[in-house]
């Protein structure tokens, strides 16, 4: 595409003093049409200036064009700070949020491939059974009765809602919300169907019948019309008919604990009813279709040559052959997508858009190659370019050299991170960025050498006969006391083997990337314990109460109730979240915010980074988890920055730094360079380093080659993906993958160490 920016100004997206979180008035030119890598330290605002200023001002002024009521029903985007920003095109965001929990999502439903598959179907499938919705597990038409289209049934262990050995008044129900006296409970144990004072093992077979399995009943308790169901009946209503995710915590234990799910006996996890699964093409149905590999229902799908369905099914072999193409073949469109990670979920998005004929728009994309073999970058990189080759903006956050490499124009942010950082320290191409003194400039060539010195375990902690997924009964040894790193393609089985069998064990510590359970209302002062050191500080120099100094509690402003923003629904509009005038946003009482530490408020102490914290507290609790923070390189967030706003690698790292107070333990990391520049992947290697040496052992599971090169031991799987992959394809130290390997991972390891 070359590098000449054209002349006409409409060519160009113009962020005139942009001022989101850290940025400090950025202004820059992005050129339309082109590929433009954002890079920078974690932490130097390349998401502020990407996400939070031209995806969400560009997504605002769509929103705005809808009715009132349309807009009720959007999420509430506020306008950046930014002075200006002109010819912004519409934004697609493609980013890594995980696809939403819901059972009847699939990666078939979520890229319109088992839809296309219907109408194939619906079409060719022997004997005719109906339109496509015949095919589908969500419409009643199509779906089994009996799982009602979910392909497993819930069954309720009753032993784990009542103890037999009690009477219902001595509190044999152990459902939340039926201790004895509540109103639940009354509706039973006044009920006249059992004696409450009758231990359960006693009842009659009726009395226990009526007990957990009467349907809905009409009953006349304490003078009033009420309905009575037996308790089964009522945990299945008031439970298990709810998203999983929706669910407090309490109840979430209790369904996880007296709840199992079994394949359904009459559709044997198929989700369709009879007549679905009796339609065949070439001797297969549409769920064994919707199983099989997508690498091998895309060569199912090449086979089907008939001339009434040729323009459709051409359409299903691109989005099947995107997939595989993508590094997405091992999956199933049957894969439901909650079970994705994020990295995979935003490559199925991107086979969504890759399909589309739109022209001129901005796709805006967060570290794509998050979950990707430096073999599967090469294809990635490959779609990131045939977007742009569309006619479209495609803008890509990224620290991988790989990718920065394709970008026709590139904006490195920094120098620092927080407030060191949020200026723009370099833009034009990339030979330029190579030549600039910049941070991303000095290390885009850099390789981390080959460990000459290996360390000697000090056991091993075996695997055996692992199957979980693909694996293929794999037996290993992981040695213990050193770093391993486990590498292969996405979708070798490296998660399946780690994972699965090393996740449940005594002393493993998981530390990964899924969201923290809490609300806004969490941040990494609360969530890592240094709240409690910062309170007890503020209480002694005071005089006072600590719980004073907690938003959550006393010191709480009662306009905001300590969250610092008042959230305003407007009804017919979009709700507005807008900053509390009582407390300005500072979270606290006035009378809180008087108490000050060597000439500091709570408020501003909150408003430090854990750098700047660091000097605050010089010795002391706080400063050992602060040590910890800073370790970790989250030096720049703020300590009351919402736990709701980190990325998936800040999350893990800040895991990371709350686990690194225990002693002596196996840790397990996925993907701990996610989000990292190329300057802080040395920096987490020296923590690995460190934790080794304190007598632990870090089990990594990694793509990036400087981990590789970093490990004292490699375990290897492949030597493909899905059916492909789930073998062990080479253990021992990088040296001698290098050396004599054959496998992806040995070629692009030798290419790089060469480099």
């Amino acid at each position: 595409m070359g590098n000449a920016h054209p002349a006409d100004g409409h060519e160009l997206i113009e962020v005139r003093g942009a001022r989101e979180n850290n940025l400090r008035d950025v202004s820059v030119d992005i050129p339309k049409r082109r590929l433009t890598v954002f890079t920078g330290v974690s932490g130097s605002g390349k998401s502020s200036l990407v996400f939070g200023t031209i995806a969400a001002e560009s997504q605002r002024m769509i929103n705005e064009t809808y009715t009132a009521f349309l807009q009720s029903f959007m999420p509430s985007i506020g306008r950046p700070d930014v002075d200006g920003l002109r010819n912004l095109s519409a934004a697609i965001v493609v980013d890594q949020e995980r696809m939403g929990a819901n059972a009847r999502s699939t990666v078939g439903t979520a890229t319109d491939a088992h839809t296309m598959l219907r109408i194939v179907f619906s079409r060719l499938g022997e004997p005719h059974v109906g339109t496509s919705g015949a095919f589908s597990f969500n419409l009643a038409e199509g779906m089994c009765p009996a799982c009602e289209g979910l392909g497993r049934v819930s069954d309720v262990d009753v032993d784990g809602l009542v103890d037999r050995n009690l009477s219902l008044n001595e509190g044999a129900i152990t459902v939340p919300n039926f201790t004895v006296g509540s109103w639940y409970w009354k509706g039973m144990a006044d009920s006249g169907f059992y004696d409450p004072d009758k231990k359960l093992r006693e009842f009659t077979d009726q009395e226990w019948d009526d007990f957990l399995y009467k349907p809905s009943t009409k009953v006349r308790l304490a003078e009033m019309n009420t309905t009575y169901e037996g308790l089964v009946v009522k945990v299945k209503r008031l439970y298990l008919s709810k998203d999983r995710e929706s669910m407090q915590a309490h109840i979430r234990a209790f369904v996880d604990r007296a709840v199992t799910f079994k394949v359904c006996d009459a559709c044997g996890g198929a989700r369709l009813n009879e007549a679905a699964l009796s339609s065949r093409i070439a001797g297969r149905n549409i769920a064994e279709c919707s199983a099989m590999q997508i690498s091998d229902l895309a060569e199912f799908v090449r086979g089907l040559t008939d001339e009434s369905v040729a323009p459709l099914v051409a359409t299903l072999r691109e989005t099947l052959e995107s997939l595989v193409e993508i590094g997405l073949g091992y999956l199933s469109l049957d894969r439901e997508s909650g079970t994705l990670s994020g990295g995979e979920a935003q490559r199925v998005k991107m086979v969504r858009h890759l399909g589309s004929s739109l022209t001129d728009v901005t796709y805006v994309f967060d570290e794509p190659t998050v979950g990707l073999h430096p073999h599967d970058i090469a294809r990635m990189n490959d779609l990131l370019t045939r977007l742009r080759d569309k006619g479209n903006t495609v803008l890509v956050v990224e620290h991988k050299p790989e990718t920065i490499e394709i970008a026709d124009h590139v904006v490195d942010l920094g120098p620092g991170a927080g407030s060191a950082g949020g200026q723009v320290c370099y833009t034009g191409d990339v030979p330029g960025l190579r030549a600039s003194d910049t941070l991303t400039g000095r290390h885009l060539d850099h390789r981390a050498s080959l460990r000459t010195d290996v360390r000697q375990p000090t056991g091993t902690l075996p695997i055996k006969d692992a199957n979980l997924h693909n694996l293929r009964d794999v037996s290993v040894d992981v040695p213990l006391g050193v770093l391993t790193v486990v590498t292969g393609v996405a979708g070798s089985g490296k998660s399946s083997l780690i994972h699965g069998s090393l996740s449940t064990r005594e002393d493993v510590i998981v530390v990964d990337q899924s969201a923290i359970r809490g609300s806004r209302r969490s941040n990494p002062a609360t969530y890592s314990g240094l709240l409690d050191p910062i309170r007890a500080a503020f209480a002694k120099a005071n005089g006072v109460k600590a719980s004073l100094f907690s938003a959550n509690s006393e010191g709480a402003c009662p306009k905001c109730k300590g969250i610092g923003l008042v959230y305003t629904d407007l009804a017919m509009m979009a709700g507005v979240a807008s900053v509390c005038e009582e407390c300005g946003g500072r979270r606290f009482t006035a009378e809180v915010l008087t108490h000050t530490l060597r000439g500091r408020n709570i408020a501003e102490v909150f408003a430090m980074s854990v750098a700047q914290a660091r000097e605050f507290f010089p010795s002391g609790q706080a400063r050992l988890i602060l040590n910890r923070l800073a370790d970790v390189g989250l030096g720049y967030l703020k300590l009351g920055q919402p736990l709701t706003t980190l990325s998936g690698g800040e999350r893990q790292r800040l895991k990371l730094a709350i686990h690194m107070a225990e002693k002596r333990a196996t840790y397990v990391l996925d993907e701990p360079t996610t989000g990292l520049h190329l300057a802080d992947v040395d920096q987490l290697l020296a923590l690995l380093d460190r934790l080794i040496e304190q007598g632990n052992t870090v089990i990594v599971i990694e793509h990036h080659q400087a981990v590789m090169a970093h490990a004292d031991w490699l375990i290897d799987l492949g030597p493909g993906a899905g059916h492909d992959g789930g073998q062990i394809v080479f253990t021992g130290t990088p040296a001698e993958l290098v050396a004599t390997g054959d496998s992806l991972t040995a070629r692009h390891l030798r290419k790089y160490v060469e480099a």
